[in-house]
């Protein structure tokens, strides 16, 4: 008799620097993980999203950020993006505009994340610390069935 092998959770996080080369980091290493957890069926939508994400935390904020990428189940895949910026997106905004602007110049990729996605909604961080505040994007991702 034959038995699966069944693989515990898993959970990755990626410190990314303020750096124009962190998003494609990000990206490489999200093919990567998908790969080796056998979900390479996520790839294409799971890429997109996270660069998204990740892109716009280069883009609204002034340090460092993270990228957490989690097991969710049955071919599922939830990604996590913190930075220090406290301002959460319209579009992750309860009650935000659910449209995206045609003549805005910045977040409209956020737009399309909440499209691809799964599921997403936004945590802001408050800490007593310097550099535990900011907001934390989240989104999932699941093969389709």
């Amino acid at each position: 008799m034959v038995s699966a092998t069944v693989s515990p959770p898993w959970t990755y996080t990626l410190q990314l620097p303020q750096d124009p080369r962190a998003p494609g980091v990000a990206r490489a290493t999200l093919r990567n993980v998908l790969r080796v957890h056998g979900m390479p069926e996520l790839t294409e939508v799971a890429e997109l999203l996270a660069s998204e994400l990740v892109t716009n935390a280069y883009l609204c904020s002034s340090g460092p950020y993270s990228l957490r990428l989690r097991d969710a189940g049955r071919s599922r895949v939830r990604m996590s993006v913190w930075d220090s910026d406290p301002h959460i997106p319209a579009p992750f905004r309860l009650g935000g505009p659910r449209a995206a602007d045609e003549l805005a110049e910045r977040r409209r990729g956020l737009y399309l994340v909440t499209l691809y996605a799964e599921c997403w909604g936004a945590c802001p961080m408050r800490g007593g610390l310097p550099g535990q505040g900011g907001k934390l994007l989240w989104v999932e991702c699941a093969a389709k069935a």
